[in-house]
């Protein structure tokens, strides 16, 4: 099958840094040409793929220290790039939210659209009810909740590669928060956990602009006990270090969050998730065996009291059966196939048979 994966241009694919999306992109095309299939990647000059790159900007933007750029002039002229040569494709796979939509309608069957943020959002409803031809892909069952009538095609939860995290089975004795500092991510949740239980906690996060001032009011007077060690934004490199040494990933959000992509990040180190009961993490979570699911702070207490009874290696396998870049990348061709057999959808790229949509 020959597909097309458009990329968000904000992070590099994958990520240097901080960054979700654009990782499991990356993820996903690696797993898709293991798969046999003709993959070509629409991103920025410096990711790192196995699929066939078409650089469509110079540098993902929010590394790029040019001082005046526009995300909006970027994206349009990857969507012109991609318009031109849709015909050598059977499959369009955005990761662009809805940016696409008015310039492939006469061809939306072929399409699949992953949107990979939050949707309790104004106005979302009416630009996906006007734009209903194209099929719609969500990254948890509780992501649907705000869109119900949208068009979905499917749920595919996200995947990440076994071979990018060492299990550890033993942890190193503290607690960890990783992801980005903001009030929604409630790392002060955090840090009250392991200050009243007398546990360390590491935090390695990034803070956006837009979040500094949260930071610097709530956040930054909280690190002064020598409990507490904040490290900074970390890379893909430092993660099973950092993950596999904690006896927890703490999970304390307070919205609904798509997925949370820090969750199986710490499972395939073998590291127990205990998190908030929101969002899609009792998707990702299974209670008792990968983590516990809690609701308020007296719950997450006892889970980091019981976390050292779950089996780490039972983690890391249950990561590798649910969440590894080959189940993910499986069931987006499941979703694939389905799509380009539905009546009416035309393959310029004349690979639909069973031969070439097998999912190798």
């Amino acid at each position: 099958m020959r597909i097309a994966q458009v990329a968000p241009l904000y992070e590099a694919v994958p990520p240097r840094l901080y960054g979700g999306t654009e990782r499991v992109v990356a993820r996903l095309c690696d797993a898709l040409v293991e798969a046999g299939h003709d993959t070509v990647l629409f991103s920025t000059a410096e990711a790192r793929t196995k699929a066939r790159l078409v650089v469509v900007r110079d540098q993902a933007m929010r590394l790029d220290p040019t001082t005046l750029k526009s995300d909006l002039a970027a994206h349009m002229t990857m969507l012109w790039e991609v318009r031109r040569r849709a015909h050598e494709f059977d499959v369009l796979h955005f990761h662009v939210d809805m940016v696409h939509f008015p310039f492939f309608e006469d061809i939306a069957g072929r399409t699949v659209t992953t949107l990979h943020g939050r949707l309790d959002l104004k106005d979302l409803d009416g630009v996906y009810a006007r734009w209903s031809d194209y099929p719609l892909v969500s990254i948890s069952n509780d992501q649907r909740r705000y869109m119900p009538r949208a068009n979905w095609a499917g749920t595919v939860h996200h995947g990440l590669d076994p071979k990018m995290f060492r299990f550890r089975p033993k942890s190193d004795g503290y607690l960890a928060f990783l992801g980005r500092i903001s009030p929604e991510k409630r790392p002060d949740r955090a840090i009250a956990i392991a200050r009243r239980l007398g546990r360390r906690l590491k935090i390695a996060a990034k803070v956006d602009n837009v979040d500094r001032d949260y930071f610097r009011k709530t956040i930054e007077p909280l690190l002064d006990d020598p409990l507490i060690e904040f490290v900074g934004e970390i890379s893909d490199a430092q993660k099973s270090d950092f993950l596999g040494g904690a006896d927890a990933l703490l999970f304390t959000i307070d919205w609904p969050e798509p997925f949370g992509l820090v969750m199986i990040e710490a499972m395939a180190c073998g590291t127990p998730v205990i998190a908030w009961r929101c969002g899609s993490t009792p998707e990702v979570v299974d209670d008792g065996v990968t983590g516990f699911i809690v609701q308020s702070e007296t719950e997450a207490d006892d889970a980091v009291e019981r976390v050292a009874r779950l089996d780490r290696a039972q983690i890391r396998r249950r990561f590798e059966a649910r969440f590894s870049s080959r189940a993910m990348a499986d069931g987006y061709l499941k979703l694939y196939h389905r799509l380009l057999a539905a009546p009416g959808v035309d393959s310029p790229a004349n690979s639909v048979d069973a031969g070439l949509l097998r999912i190798a």
